[in-house]
Protein backbone atom coordinates (compact mmCIF):
# COMPACT_ATOMS: atom_id res chain seq x y z
CA UNK A 1 0.00 0.00 0.00
CA UNK A 2 0.98 3.28 -1.16
CA UNK A 3 2.18 6.22 1.06
CA UNK A 4 -1.20 8.50 0.05
CA UNK A 5 -3.31 4.94 0.35
CA UNK A 6 -2.30 4.75 3.77
CA UNK A 7 -3.07 8.41 4.52
CA UNK A 8 -6.45 7.91 2.59
CA UNK A 9 -7.64 4.72 4.73
CA UNK A 10 -6.49 6.36 8.35
CA UNK A 11 -8.76 9.71 7.02
CA UNK A 12 -11.68 7.26 5.77
CA UNK A 13 -11.70 5.77 9.48
CA UNK A 14 -11.33 8.34 11.16
CA UNK A 15 -14.43 10.02 9.63
CA UNK A 16 -16.78 7.49 10.17
CA UNK A 17 -15.80 7.40 13.55
CA UNK A 18 -15.96 11.04 14.25
CA UNK A 19 -18.70 11.77 11.49
CA UNK A 20 -20.99 8.95 11.79
CA UNK A 21 -23.97 10.64 10.92
CA UNK A 22 -22.59 12.07 7.39
CA UNK A 23 -23.44 9.66 4.21
CA UNK A 24 -20.42 7.80 2.83
CA UNK A 25 -20.49 9.84 0.38
CA UNK A 26 -19.65 12.96 2.38
CA UNK A 27 -17.14 11.63 4.26
CA UNK A 28 -14.88 10.44 1.21
CA UNK A 29 -15.59 14.06 -0.59
CA UNK A 30 -13.92 15.70 2.70
CA UNK A 31 -10.84 12.75 2.56
CA UNK A 32 -10.31 13.54 -1.31
CA UNK A 33 -10.25 17.77 -0.38
CA UNK A 34 -8.05 16.91 1.83
CA UNK A 35 -5.61 14.60 0.18
CA UNK A 36 -5.67 17.65 -2.75
CA UNK A 37 -5.40 17.57 -6.52
CA UNK A 38 -1.59 15.72 -6.64
CA UNK A 39 -1.19 12.70 -5.07
CA UNK A 40 1.89 11.72 -6.61
CA UNK A 41 3.48 14.45 -4.19
CA UNK A 42 3.27 11.59 -1.21
CA UNK A 43 5.77 9.31 -3.26
CA UNK A 44 8.42 12.06 -3.09
CA UNK A 45 8.10 13.36 0.41
CA UNK A 46 10.36 12.57 3.33
CA UNK A 47 9.49 11.40 6.56
CA UNK A 48 9.15 14.67 8.29
CA UNK A 49 7.70 16.33 4.92
CA UNK A 50 4.85 13.80 5.53
CA UNK A 51 4.45 14.51 9.30
CA UNK A 52 4.30 17.77 8.44
CA UNK A 53 1.77 16.74 5.52
CA UNK A 54 -0.41 14.70 8.04
CA UNK A 55 -0.80 17.54 10.40
CA UNK A 56 -1.81 20.30 7.82
CA UNK A 57 -4.73 18.34 6.65
CA UNK A 58 -5.07 17.49 10.49
CA UNK A 59 -5.71 21.29 11.18
CA UNK A 60 -7.69 21.63 8.23
CA UNK A 61 -10.50 19.28 9.42
CA UNK A 62 -10.42 20.42 12.83
CA UNK A 63 -11.09 23.92 11.52
CA UNK A 64 -14.01 22.49 9.41
CA UNK A 65 -15.61 20.44 11.87
CA UNK A 66 -15.57 23.11 14.44
CA UNK A 67 -16.79 26.04 12.56
CA UNK A 68 -18.49 25.73 9.28
CA UNK A 69 -19.63 21.39 9.17
CA UNK A 70 -23.23 21.14 8.91
CA UNK A 71 -24.17 25.10 10.02
CA UNK A 72 -26.17 26.74 8.41
CA UNK A 73 -24.25 29.09 5.64
CA UNK A 74 -25.47 32.17 7.42
CA UNK A 75 -24.13 31.10 10.13
CA UNK A 76 -20.65 29.51 8.90
CA UNK A 77 -20.18 33.13 7.23
CA UNK A 78 -20.77 34.62 10.66
CA UNK A 79 -18.06 32.83 12.28
CA UNK A 80 -15.44 32.97 9.90
CA UNK A 81 -15.76 36.92 9.85
CA UNK A 82 -15.89 36.72 13.97
CA UNK A 83 -12.76 34.10 13.71
CA UNK A 84 -10.70 36.67 11.54
CA UNK A 85 -12.07 39.81 13.38
CA UNK A 86 -10.79 38.15 16.38
CA UNK A 87 -6.99 38.35 15.80
CA UNK A 88 -6.01 41.43 17.05
CA UNK A 89 -3.20 42.16 14.96
CA UNK A 90 -6.05 42.59 12.35
CA UNK A 91 -8.53 44.45 14.47
CA UNK A 92 -5.87 47.03 15.66
CA UNK A 93 -4.89 47.83 12.03
CA UNK A 94 -8.80 47.95 10.88
CA UNK A 95 -9.92 50.32 13.62
CA UNK A 96 -6.58 52.62 12.99
CA UNK A 97 -7.76 52.70 9.62
CA UNK A 98 -10.92 53.79 10.40
CA UNK A 99 -10.42 56.17 12.94
CA UNK A 100 -8.01 57.96 10.39
CA UNK A 101 -11.09 57.65 7.49
CA UNK A 102 -13.62 60.03 6.40
CA UNK A 103 -16.31 57.55 7.08
CA UNK A 104 -16.37 56.51 10.94
CA UNK A 105 -19.86 54.14 10.70
CA UNK A 106 -17.57 51.53 9.26
CA UNK A 107 -17.31 48.53 11.46
CA UNK A 108 -14.19 46.16 11.55
CA UNK A 109 -16.58 42.99 9.86
CA UNK A 110 -17.89 45.94 6.57
CA UNK A 111 -13.75 46.20 6.19
CA UNK A 112 -13.05 42.13 6.57
CA UNK A 113 -15.92 41.70 4.22
CA UNK A 114 -14.31 43.71 1.73
CA UNK A 115 -10.80 42.62 1.99
CA UNK A 116 -12.09 38.96 1.74
CA UNK A 117 -13.90 39.97 -1.29
CA UNK A 118 -10.79 41.35 -2.98
CA UNK A 119 -9.00 38.23 -2.16
CA UNK A 120 -11.68 35.83 -3.35
CA UNK A 121 -12.24 37.77 -6.34
CA UNK A 122 -8.46 38.54 -7.51
CA UNK A 123 -6.06 35.44 -5.49
CA UNK A 124 -5.34 33.02 -8.18
CA UNK A 125 -4.47 30.23 -5.20
CA UNK A 126 -7.68 30.16 -3.25
CA UNK A 127 -9.50 30.09 -7.45
CA UNK A 128 -7.98 27.05 -7.70
CA UNK A 129 -9.01 25.28 -4.22
CA UNK A 130 -12.44 26.56 -5.10
CA UNK A 131 -12.19 24.40 -8.56
CA UNK A 132 -10.94 21.84 -6.84
CA UNK A 133 -13.65 21.77 -4.15
CA UNK A 134 -16.32 21.60 -7.07
CA UNK A 135 -14.62 18.50 -8.23
CA UNK A 136 -14.43 16.87 -4.74
CA UNK A 137 -18.30 17.61 -4.03
CA UNK A 138 -21.33 18.81 -5.51
CA UNK A 139 -23.23 19.02 -2.33
CA UNK A 140 -23.88 23.20 -1.99
CA UNK A 141 -23.87 22.91 1.70
CA UNK A 142 -20.58 20.89 1.91
CA UNK A 143 -18.98 23.07 -0.88
CA UNK A 144 -19.92 25.98 1.28
CA UNK A 145 -18.44 25.08 4.45
CA UNK A 146 -15.35 23.48 2.91
CA UNK A 147 -14.56 27.09 0.64
CA UNK A 148 -15.23 28.82 4.20
CA UNK A 149 -12.24 26.39 5.65
CA UNK A 150 -10.39 27.22 2.95
CA UNK A 151 -10.43 30.57 3.25
CA UNK A 152 -10.00 30.60 7.29
CA UNK A 153 -6.36 28.63 6.68
CA UNK A 154 -5.80 30.81 4.05
CA UNK A 155 -6.00 34.49 5.55
CA UNK A 156 -4.14 33.12 8.98
CA UNK A 157 -1.34 31.75 7.17
CA UNK A 158 1.73 33.48 8.98
CA UNK A 159 4.51 35.54 6.80
CA UNK A 160 6.98 36.46 8.86
CA UNK A 161 5.10 36.16 11.95
CA UNK A 162 2.14 37.83 10.76
CA UNK A 163 -1.31 36.21 9.14
CA UNK A 164 -1.45 36.80 5.39
CA UNK A 165 -4.65 38.85 5.82
CA UNK A 166 -2.51 41.44 7.33
CA UNK A 167 -0.91 41.67 3.76
CA UNK A 168 -3.64 41.32 1.81
CA UNK A 169 -5.51 44.24 4.13
CA UNK A 170 -2.51 46.63 3.30
CA UNK A 171 -3.11 46.07 -0.13
CA UNK A 172 -6.73 46.69 -0.14
CA UNK A 173 -6.02 49.70 2.17
CA UNK A 174 -3.40 51.31 -0.55
CA UNK A 175 -6.21 50.06 -3.47
CA UNK A 176 -8.84 52.22 -1.44
CA UNK A 177 -7.09 55.23 -0.28
CA UNK A 178 -8.87 57.23 -3.50
CA UNK A 179 -11.73 55.50 -4.42
CA UNK A 180 -12.99 54.42 -1.35
CA UNK A 181 -15.34 51.50 0.15
CA UNK A 182 -17.62 49.33 -1.99
CA UNK A 183 -20.15 47.00 -1.13
CA UNK A 184 -19.97 43.64 -0.73
CA UNK A 185 -22.35 41.09 -2.68
CA UNK A 186 -24.65 39.94 -0.32
CA UNK A 187 -25.34 36.58 -1.96
CA UNK A 188 -21.84 36.27 -3.95
CA UNK A 189 -19.04 36.20 -0.93
CA UNK A 190 -17.89 32.91 -2.01
CA UNK A 191 -15.96 33.61 -4.82
CA UNK A 192 -12.24 32.77 -3.52
CA UNK A 193 -8.11 33.20 -3.63
CA UNK A 194 -1.57 33.44 -5.22
CA UNK A 195 0.69 31.01 -5.01
CA UNK A 196 2.92 34.15 -3.43
CA UNK A 197 2.82 37.68 -2.55
CA UNK A 198 4.64 40.74 -3.08
CA UNK A 199 6.08 42.07 0.07
CA UNK A 200 7.32 46.21 0.06
CA UNK A 201 10.65 45.15 1.40
CA UNK A 202 13.73 44.01 -0.50
CA UNK A 203 13.17 40.63 0.37
CA UNK A 204 10.96 39.87 -2.44
CA UNK A 205 7.98 37.26 -2.79
CA UNK A 206 6.87 34.93 0.09
CA UNK A 207 5.38 31.55 -0.55
CA UNK A 208 2.36 30.81 1.03
CA UNK A 209 2.39 27.09 0.48
CA UNK A 210 4.58 26.23 2.94
CA UNK A 211 3.64 22.99 4.50
CA UNK A 212 6.06 23.76 7.58
CA UNK A 213 4.46 27.63 8.04
CA UNK A 214 1.15 25.55 8.33
CA UNK A 215 2.61 23.04 11.38
CA UNK A 216 3.77 26.44 13.06
CA UNK A 217 0.68 27.97 13.22
CA UNK A 218 -0.97 24.93 14.78
CA UNK A 219 1.22 25.63 17.50
CA UNK A 220 0.24 29.30 17.96
CA UNK A 221 -3.51 27.94 17.18
CA UNK A 222 -3.62 25.66 20.29
CA UNK A 223 -1.96 28.20 22.20
CA UNK A 224 -4.68 30.45 22.10
CA UNK A 225 -7.29 27.79 22.69
CA UNK A 226 -5.65 27.04 25.86
CA UNK A 227 -5.75 30.11 26.45
CA UNK A 228 -10.01 30.71 25.80
CA UNK A 229 -10.07 27.49 27.89
CA UNK A 230 -8.51 29.22 30.62
CA UNK A 231 -10.72 31.95 30.14
CA UNK A 232 -13.87 30.08 30.03
CA UNK A 233 -13.08 27.69 33.40
CA UNK A 234 -11.86 30.75 35.03
CA UNK A 235 -15.49 32.28 34.33
CA UNK A 236 -16.83 29.02 35.55
CA UNK A 237 -15.04 28.69 38.91
CA UNK A 238 -15.86 33.27 39.62
CA UNK A 239 -19.63 31.70 39.33
CA UNK A 240 -18.74 28.94 41.32
CA UNK A 241 -17.68 30.71 44.11
CA UNK A 242 -20.31 33.72 44.07
CA UNK A 243 -22.58 31.21 44.99
CA UNK A 244 -20.75 28.64 47.49
CA UNK A 245 -18.52 31.08 49.04
CA UNK A 246 -19.56 34.77 47.95
CA UNK A 247 -18.98 37.61 46.11
CA UNK A 248 -15.84 38.34 48.09
CA UNK A 249 -14.46 35.31 47.16
CA UNK A 250 -15.11 35.66 43.38
CA UNK A 251 -13.47 39.15 43.38
CA UNK A 252 -10.16 37.44 45.18
CA UNK A 253 -10.13 35.34 42.26
CA UNK A 254 -10.39 38.01 39.67
CA UNK A 255 -7.60 40.00 41.62
CA UNK A 256 -5.13 36.72 41.79
CA UNK A 257 -5.56 36.14 38.28
CA UNK A 258 -4.41 39.52 37.51
CA UNK A 259 -1.47 39.42 39.83
CA UNK A 260 -2.35 41.18 42.41
CA UNK A 261 -0.50 40.59 46.01
CA UNK A 262 -2.76 39.71 48.97
CA UNK A 263 -1.94 42.85 50.58
CA UNK A 264 -3.03 45.23 47.16
CA UNK A 265 -6.25 42.90 47.36
CA UNK A 266 -6.86 43.89 50.87
CA UNK A 267 -6.52 47.35 49.43
CA UNK A 268 -9.44 46.43 46.98
CA UNK A 269 -11.52 44.82 49.01
CA UNK A 270 -10.98 47.32 51.95
CA UNK A 271 -10.55 44.27 54.05
CA UNK A 272 -8.48 43.65 56.76
CA UNK A 273 -5.30 41.59 55.82
CA UNK A 274 -6.12 38.31 58.25
CA UNK A 275 -9.37 38.44 56.66
CA UNK A 276 -7.91 38.22 52.70
CA UNK A 277 -6.14 35.51 54.12
CA UNK A 278 -8.53 33.21 55.69
CA UNK A 279 -10.43 34.21 51.93
CA UNK A 280 -7.78 32.89 50.34
CA UNK A 281 -7.67 29.50 52.39
CA UNK A 282 -11.41 29.26 51.39
CA UNK A 283 -10.77 29.60 47.74
CA UNK A 284 -7.66 26.99 47.59
CA UNK A 285 -10.18 24.27 49.52
CA UNK A 286 -13.10 24.77 46.86
CA UNK A 287 -10.64 25.21 44.39
CA UNK A 288 -8.58 21.75 45.75
CA UNK A 289 -11.42 19.62 47.00
CA UNK A 290 -14.75 20.09 44.68
CA UNK A 291 -14.46 22.88 41.62
CA UNK A 292 -11.28 21.23 40.40
CA UNK A 293 -12.42 17.31 40.94
CA UNK A 294 -14.75 18.33 37.91
CA UNK A 295 -13.20 20.80 35.83
CA UNK A 296 -9.40 20.87 34.43
CA UNK A 297 -7.66 20.09 37.80
CA UNK A 298 -4.14 21.30 36.37
CA UNK A 299 -5.31 24.67 35.48
CA UNK A 300 -6.87 25.54 38.96
CA UNK A 301 -3.42 23.53 40.53
CA UNK A 302 -1.50 25.95 38.20
CA UNK A 303 -3.33 28.96 39.05
CA UNK A 304 -3.22 28.38 42.96
CA UNK A 305 0.43 27.51 42.91
CA UNK A 306 2.05 30.25 41.17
Amino acid sequence: MTYVEQIAEDWRSRLKTELPRSSETTRESIVQWLLGDDLDRFETYTAERLDIEVQAMDYRYRILVQRYFETPPQRAYKNLMQRLGSMFVIRNKIHTWIALSRDRQTTVVDVLQEVIQDLLQNDNYMQQQVKWIAECTSDPRLRNAIVLTATEEYCLRPIRNQPLLVYRFVNFQKRTQRGGMTQVPAADFIRLVSEEITSDDAEGTVSLLDGEAIAQFQEAEAQQQQQELRGAIARQFEDYLTEKVGEDAAQWLRFYLQGKTQEAIAQMLDMPIKQVYRLREKVNYHAVRVFAQKSQPELVTEWLGR
